[in-house]
């Protein structure tokens, strides 16, 4: 079974690499780092404490665009040692693919990860490792989502007809049977619908939103100008870079010492300047409406 360590300095993407990592029956341990200088700390200790140390790292799934030292920077180190760990790239940008391969990566997976092309790379990584054989029943085939042959035996290169075969299968399949009053979220291989009516407030995340309902939160990688365009005829209202709320949701708009704030549930949101009027004005209209 894997050891592995997950870098990423989004920490939302990092939390939801390490939730499908630690899903996988052949993944003994999953931890983070949310930066590079932490990453090679964590590296330089397990190399230190041997192969049958208990720092040990048998693979790193490693973004690539990060502040400092890249995912390319990491790699580029590890060649250098004499056992470094395996290397899965986990990324957003197609166009190093050529460069991590020649890295020697196990595996080039595209953001927004797919479960089954994450567990993909868990394969390939435990082949190499030659731990493949060390995971227990519940990791047969029947434990994993299933790949189809043919893409078993090369990896996924961005860009090649396979590819793009592939990732557009995926996108018409997760939205033929989407609703319009329904947005698609997934998490660890499952696909949830959440209903738009449910979602008090979204808040921006680089190019992801957080969707807040009253049971939790869900991460989509849909940018907020986005949602703001497409949900305005449904009361979502932008008060914020950051935030989208739902009018009808806003319990109480507050002004003080030259700060205005609303509530949101429980939760209390900044409004900037430039929205302020426009929302009180949006506010007065819907109470007298």
């Amino acid at each position: 079974m894997l050891r592995v360590l997950a870098v990423d300095d989004e920490k939302p993407l990092l939390e939801e690499l390490l939730y499908l990592l630690r899903s996988d029956p052949r993944v003994l341990s999953a931890e983070g780092a949310s930066d590079a200088t932490e990453a090679l700390r964590r590296i330089t200790r397990a190399l230190e404490s041997g192969p049958d140390g208990a720092d040990v790292i048998d693979v790193v799934f490693l973004d690539i665009h990060m502040a400092g030292l890249t995912g390319l920077d990491i790699a580029r180190l590890l060649a250098g040692f004499a056992r470094p760990p395996l290397i899965v790239f986990v990324t957003a940008h197609e166009g190093f693919a050529v460069q991590a391969f020649d890295l020697k990566a196990v595996d080039y997976v595209l953001k927004p990860v797919r479960p089954e092309r994450l567990a993909e790379a868990v394969r390939r990584a435990c082949a190499q490792s030659g731990r493949s054989g060390e995971q227990p029943p519940a990791a047969g085939p029947e434990a994993v989502p299933a790949v189809p042959a043919a893409r078993a035996a090369v990896p996924e290169i961005p860009g090649s007809p396979a590819a793009s075969a592939g990732s557009a299968g995926s996108a018409a399949a997760r939205g033929a049977d989407r609703a319009p009053e329904q947005i698609a979220v997934e998490l660890g291989g499952v696909t949830r619908f959440v209903a738009i009516a449910d979602i008090a407030y979204v808040e921006a995340q680089g190019d992801y939103a957080r969707l807040h309902t009253d049971e939790g939160s869900h991460l989509v990688r849909i940018p907020l100008s986005t949602l703001e365009e497409r949900w305005a005829a449904r009361g979502f209202v932008r008060i914020h870079r950051r935030h989208l709320v739902a009018l009808a949701r806003i319990d109480e708009l507050r002004l003080d010492a030259g700060t205005t704030t609303v509530r949101v549930g429980a939760a209390e949101l900044q409004v900037s300047r430039r929205h302020t009027r426009e929302l009180r004005d949006l506010l007065m209209r819907q109470a007298m409406g």
